[in-house]
């Protein structure tokens, strides 16, 4: 089997279960939901929708600055404009390939800002690291909020704090592996070595950002727009205005966890935010509805954006 193939699978699964599960759920519902559902979506106010769209830019510029803090202790002052659109393209690629946006993103700064590919990856997986532990302190304050009826849905805190562990003990692994090539027997994997070595160092530039407190009060801002943009939505929905902060909280960490198996959520952030919001009391219908256009405007904000930054950049580094 060529690694073509294997690549292809790896990139089309998700793809397809996402496909099946927006199949899946109109097929266990009613005609006659469906058309409910399709009116909710058809009266929502757009105002509080363009809201969540702003919302959700203002988490990648905030992204996009803090990034700046990361790379900027190891020498590189990157153009601001750069950065945002590679964040931005970061989102689009992912949408398209799961996972594949932080290589991305670091391909564009390397590409335009002459950064080390390394090192760039480095500062990345140090936000990555940032943003997971926010992500893991939300699931917990849902399971807390939730109870055992939460737990149950997201599979316990034990199999999280697991997921943290290997992601940990990989970075860790990452961190320590060039510290134990020796270049002076094996001098052809001297360039292996550099190569880790610059991605301990990206790694380790968040012990040397000059001006912590805005790098943390950066990631508190990402996270709190990433909520907002959730959160506004009921606004677009006469009927869902009651929603409490936190139901909608509980919603969130629903939302954003689907995001991991499907290419953007699809098909399954819908489904994942109906079950906890009808649990709540609201009608199903009205919860896929609201499930849809909050994925549709995150979805369309990426597309958007994504693909204005993916023109401009080679627009405005015509020069380099």
């Amino acid at each position: 089997m060529s690694k073509y193939f294997i690549s292809a699978l790896k990139n089309l699964i998700p793809l397809g279960l996402g496909v099946f599960l927006i199949y899946y759920s109109l097929s266990t519902i009613t005609v006659d939901q469906r058309s409910l559902i399709w009116f909710y979506i058809k009266q929502a106010h757009p105002l509080p929708i363009l809201i969540s769209i702003i919302f959700g830019v203002l988490s990648h510029i905030s992204r996009a600055y803090r990034w700046k803090f990361l790379l900027n202790p190891m020498g590189y002052y990157p153009n601001f404009l750069n950065l945002t659109s590679a964040v931005m393209v970061n989102y689009l690629s992912n949408l398209g390939i799961p996972r594949s946006g932080d290589v991305i993103r670091v391909t564009v700064i390397s590409t335009y800002e002459k950064i080390p590919f390394s090192k760039g990856l480095g500062t990345v997986i140090s936000e990555r690291v940032v943003d997971l532990v926010m992500m893991m302190l939300l699931v917990f304050s849902a399971i807390y909020i939730g109870g055992d009826w939460v737990q149950e849905q997201i599979g316990g805190s034990k199999v999280l704090l697991v997921s943290l562990g290997i992601f940990i003990g990989l970075v860790i692994t990452i961190m320590i592996f060039p510290f134990m090539i020796n270049t002076k027997r094996f001098q052809y994997l001297a360039r292996i070595k550099y190569f880790f070595l610059n991605i301990f160092q990206g790694i380790m530039s968040i012990r040397m950002i000059p001006n912590t407190l805005s790098f943390w009060a950066h990631t508190v801002f990402i996270w709190l727009m990433y909520i907002l943009m959730f959160w506004v939505i009921q606004f677009s929905l006469p009927e869902a205005a009651l929603l409490s902060p936190q139901v909608a909280l509980i919603g969130f960490v629903a939302g954003g966890l689907t995001i991991v198996v499907t290419n953007g959520g699809i098909g399954l952030y819908p489904i994942a935010v109906a079950g906890v919001l009808s649990h709540y009391g609201m009608s199903y219908e009205m919860a896929l509805a609201y499930g849809w256009i909050a994925w549709s405007a995150q979805t369309l904000m990426i597309i958007l954006f994504g693909g204005i930054s993916f023109v401009l950049l080679p627009i405005i580094n015509r020069k380099k």
